[in-house]
């Protein structure tokens, strides 16, 4: 069997020892690795962090011939078995990669594990059996003979199976709990001693059940254990997902703490995070986009379909939340309310439909810079804007979402889909075919029509008035002490057209010096020309400007229950929210 054992090599210098074992190889067998992790939409060149290959066929040194950034071939003598040893650099605390430290080690077999090129559907075996005696292993990878602490052998039926098992090790918190009978493992590492690991436990089980729930009504998910690997660092929010388990990051600071039962925003985040990564274990990783039915690791694998993907499951995420009884109403309001303003605040939204929002990722989504608000949408937040307005459309007339959600499901067998498969669900459950609004809202650039929807089910829309950032069409970073810099500017707002641009310090306002930018709210007025003083590579401008009136420019937008609303959309709402 191909064999991968894992040791560390140097944990001061950061670096892995892989030895790859490949039984009977071919007379010139090539090996490679991959150079993006499903999940995250980005060419990340994990070969870069390779070194010192060298390969074996008994005592006899076999050469290493590099192809390309990434692919290895060696020329082998006869059937006996090929070892490759490389070392790999992992200082990379994000989901993505791999990391190594003398506290923890953690890693993706994509930043790891070499491709046997023309044997990916054979048994895949993985090896972890050095490590420091206080140290634990936490993986889904199915065991073959391993001890308590979770060393020693695992196997995978094949090469995308192999690299779909992320490994936490170290000392970590470890709690379980069961989900639908099925058993859950929580491992979390760098928690401080305060935290409140039965809490979150509890609460992790909610939003499992719900999902589960959702997807099978009171049958078994299709993984037979899960495990939720969470690192808690100083700063830091993310996750992905994977086929039994997920890898997720967060600030320390925002898990729960023993003696306090209070619920933060940030705690809610945390909940929310949980609830997308673990929906994505059917909305990605089982019913997935055609063109992801067999994965090409050596470039990007496009689709448009991200903002199904991505975006109904950023939907699902906090719908889930109150569903589970972690969040009221209100509360799951304000978070809708926030994924609106992150879509009306970006002039990309009139630019890109979602669709080739989705398709263009892998050079815009996770490539930004300045002018990114301008150009392009996130299929995460458009797409979950998109999956609330077909639910809500659906739900006003026949059906639900939920049930093209599970329509989809039973009819691919949790497999591979196309838009045409969405299209004829949506068919199949509404009272009417909804093909004129799903182009228009996935192939168009029209804002959605959310605030008739909205009112229907007794949600009230409220427009608050601009911030000066909103009314100048910037965003900011400013402190008392650095004053106010300018991170972007906002295409046909008035900042653009005062000849503003990205990394201008604003310094004064009519020769008032300012700190903050709300110091120039007392300083102009609309309709009123006057000057801006900014500082730009050195030198000091004077630009002439004049500020729009305050309702010239749309504010943030509150969403909250209407209490005075027709008992008809009152249980409309009711029925939305729980299901």
């Amino acid at each position: 069997m191909i064999t991968y054992r894992i040791d560390i090599a140097d944990a001061h210098a950061h670096l892995f020892r892989v030895t790859l074992t490949i039984p009977q190889p071919a007379a010139l067998q090539r090996l490679s690795l991959p150079v993006w992790i499903p999940g995250s939409y980005l060419v990340r060149e994990f070969g870069r962090h390779l070194s010192s290959l060298e390969a074996r066929q008994g005592t006899r040194p076999v050469p290493l011939e590099q192809v390309d950034k990434t692919t290895w071939q060696a020329r082998c003598d006869g059937r006996s078995a090929l070892v490759v040893t490389c070392l790999a650099y992992a200082f990379d605390t994000s989901v993505r990669t791999a990391f190594l430290d003398s506290r923890r080690g953690f890693f993706n077999g994509t930043s790891l594990c070499l491709r046997v090129e023309g044997r990916e559907a054979e048994p895949h075996r993985l090896e972890i059996k050095s490590l420091p005696r206080d140290w634990e292993v936490a993986t889904a990878m199915p065991p073959v003979q391993v001890d308590a602490a979770g060393r020693g052998s695992y196997e995978s039926a094949d090469y995308d199976e192999l690299v779909d098992h992320p490994v936490e090790m170290g000392r970590f918190w470890r709690g379980h709990f069961k989900a639908q009978g099925v058993p859950h493992e929580l491992v979390v590492a760098g928690a401080l001693p305060d935290f409140d690991g039965e809490r979150l436990l509890a609460d992790a089980q909610r939003v499992c059940e719900a999902a589960i729930v959702f997807w099978h009504e009171r049958k078994k998910p299709p993984f037979e254990r899960y495990v939720f690997m969470l690192n808690a660092v100083d700063d830091g929010y993310g996750g992905l997902e994977h086929r039994a388990s997920t890898a997720l990051i967060a600030a320390r600071r925002d898990l729960p703490q023993h003696g306090k039962s209070d619920t933060s925003d940030a705690y809610v985040t945390l909940l929310g995070l949980i609830s997308h990564e673990y929906f994505h274990t059917w909305n990605v990783k089982r019913l997935k986009p055609r063109e992801f039915e067999r994965y090409d690791y050596t470039r990007e694998n496009y689709t448009r379909l991200l903002w199904f993907f991505e975006g109904f499951t950023s939907y699902y995420d906090d719908l889930l939340l109150i569903r589970a009884g972690l969040v009221d109403e209100t509360r799951y309001l304000k978070l809708l309310a926030k994924t609106v303003n992150g879509v009306l605040g970006v002039p990309g939204r009139k630019v890109q439909s979602v669709a080739q929002a989705s398709f263009d990722a892998w050079v815009k989504y996770y490539r930004s810079d300045e002018n990114t608000p301008n150009l392009t949408i996130s299929y995460y937040t458009k797409g979950a804007l998109v999956a609330l307005a077909l639910d809500l459309t659906l739900r006003s007339h026949q059906g639900s979402l939920d049930e093209v959600m599970r329509l989809l499901w039973a009819r691919s067998g949790g497999g591979p889909i196309a838009e045409d498969d969405i299209r004829a669900a949506l068919r199949e459950v509404g009272a009417r075919a909804l093909d004129d609004e799903l182009q228009a809202f996935v192939h168009g650039t029209d804002d959605l029509p959310l605030v008739p929807l909205l009112e229907r089910f007794g949600v009230q829309w409220q427009t608050q008035p601009p911030t000066m950032a909103q009314r100048l069409g910037v965003r900011v970073s400013e402190s008392a002490l650095t004053g106010v810099k300018i991170s972007n500017v906002l295409r046909a707002g008035a900042a653009e057209r005062a000849g503003l641009s990205t990394g201008d310090e604003l310094l004064a306002v009519d020769d008032w010096r300012i700190r903050r930018l709300d110091d120039a709210q007392r300083l102009l007025k609309a309709g009123t020309p006057g000057r801006l003083l900014v500082a730009r590579d050195q030198r000091v401008l004077s630009l002439p400007f004049t500020l729009p009136p305050e309702d010239a420019t749309p504010g943030l937008v509150t969403l909250a229950p209407d209490a005075k609303a027709p008992r008809a959309a009152q249980a409309l709402r009711k029925a939305w929210l729980s299901g």
